[in-house]
């Protein structure tokens, strides 16, 4: 059974745009039955990151929203500080580079030295102490309606995205209640995070009130990203790690998963939710509704 588009995306301020150029190419293929078949897939190209005349890293991504991606990218590994004035962001298409310029100098020569590999898709890398900045980290204790997270996950799953179309990618939003306000996608979730906290930092919003959804693993570079991002409450229809649920529980940060349907886990941060819907009065998901796994 498939579960039907939305027609009304009036609600977000940034809603996916599977159409849009650049993102996806049709490639000719074979299926089981030898017939000829032309799907969309994913496009995947390097854009390179440079803090002022330092180059930070090149990240694997679809392309869109490279300034937002890099200011989120920066200021998640701890290389733009809160108070920091940022006073251009260049991008250059041919050159696939894009440049974030500061009042402050910036030397992270020896923070770049000390890389972690991560297990997000298209190969995450951290920078320095994954739990740097952490122990300054309180989140607000925001209460969350049960009645938002039924809400927000139907409206999630049927949302035109490029996961819909094409498969084979990330999404996460930003949310409010029980509105989606902005759905990035990308390869690897933490560029779709990064891409979340860049407009977040550029539009000078507020991460007390806010939900932040993925179609992801709940690992822990998830967790503290977006506990950087001063988000308490991180929600996903895939499952855990062990060690996202441990830093999600010494930080109090509300981890959900196995959202589906009626049905979620909750590992961490069980005093924010408000149980104020009935389960059995919420609509079950289809076992066979179409919505692709990313891997």
């Amino acid at each position: 059974m498939q579960l039907a588009e939305l027609d009304d995306l009036s609600e977000y301020l940034i809603a996916p745009d599977p159409a849009a150029r650049r993102l996806t190419r049709a490639v000719k293929g074979t299926d089981h039955n030898g017939i000829t078949q032309e799907i969309n897939v994913v496009e995947e190209r390097p854009l390179t990151i440079y803090l002022n005349r330092q180059e930070i890293v090149t990240a694997m991504t679809i392309g869109d929203y490279p300034d937002y991606l890099a200011l989120g990218f920066l200021r998640n590994q701890g290389m733009l500080h809160v108070d920091d004035e940022i006073t251009r962001v260049d991008y250059d298409e041919e050159l696939e580079t894009v440049v974030v310029r500061t009042a402050r100098e910036t030397d992270y020569e020896d923070k770049m030295k000390r890389k972690t590999r991560t297990s997000g898709c298209a190969v995450g890398t951290v920078f320095g102490d994954m739990m740097e900045g952490l122990e300054d980290v309180t989140l607000p204790q925001t209460q969350v309606r049960t009645s938002w997270l039924y809400a927000l996950s139907a409206k999630i799953n049927r949302t035109p995205s490029l996961y819909l179309q094409a498969g084979a990618i990330h999404g996460t939003v930003l949310c409010a209640g029980d509105r989606p306000l902005v759905y990035m996608e990308d390869v690897g979730r933490h560029n779709a995070v990064d891409k979340i906290a860049g407009w977040m930092l550029s539009e000078g919003v507020s991460a007390d009130d806010k939900i932040l959804y993925t179609t992801g693993r709940l690992t822990s570079e998830m967790v503290i990203k977006t506990a950087m991002m001063g988000i308490p409450v991180l929600a996903s229809r895939s499952g855990f790690t062990a060690w996202g649920v441990e830093i999600a529980q010494q930080l109090g940060l509300t981890l959900i998963g196995r959202m589906k349907g009626r049905r979620f886990m909750c590992l961490a941060g069980e005093d924010r939710l408000l149980r104020d819907a009935d389960p059995a009065a919420v609509a079950d998901e289809p076992k066979r509704a179409s919505r692709k796994a990313a891997p």
